[in-house]
């Protein structure tokens, strides 16, 4: 009876043990400690809580979706770095999905700037995997989330 105690605590532990609290990343500065850091931060894109980009006057368009990703690589550019007036920090990534508007399958590219004032640019496209032709291409401009407002952009460590 005891073996079977030992077992099923050891199992409990080795269940719960792998699981972590996540942690909001709520400002740039915040965030480039964390990467700096080696720190995994995962993004949460709410694009109904953001605009188009360049800012368009018919909002109604915007996708009521939600995306996640993590950031791996990055490049961060100090203010001036590439004739910026503002630092900021870039990356992107590309996934074979089946394609949500038509048949077959997509590269679904996606990329964020990140900028020193809590701003962000989402770049999001669908790719065709084989001819590499662009089958969508929308922009959205976003702000961070600081954890009490209700901006689109969600970081997570």
């Amino acid at each position: 009876m005891k073996i079977k105690f030992y077992i099923l605590t050891f199992s409990l532990f080795l269940c719960f043990s792998g699981r972590s609290q996540t942690t909001p990343v709520t400002s740039f500065d915040n965030l480039m400690t964390s990467l700096n850091a080696g720190v995994r931060v995962r993004v949460v894109i709410h694009y109904a809580r953001c605009e188009r980009y360049p800012a368009q006057s018919d909002q109604s368009s915007v996708p009521d979706a939600i995306t996640g990703m993590d950031i791996d690589t990055y490049e961060y550019f100090a203010e001036g770095a590439v004739h910026n007036k503002v630092a900021f920090v870039v990356f992107a990534t590309s996934k074979l999905i089946q394609n949500p508007l038509g048949k077959g399958f997509v590269l679904n590219y996606g990329k964020l700037r990140i900028n020193a004032d809590n701003s962000v640019i989402v770049t999001a496209k669908y790719i065709h995997p084989k001819t590499f032709k662009v089958l969508m291409d929308e922009s959205f401009g976003c702000k961070l989330n600081n954890g009490t407002d209700n901006e689109g952009i969600h970081l997570f460590k």
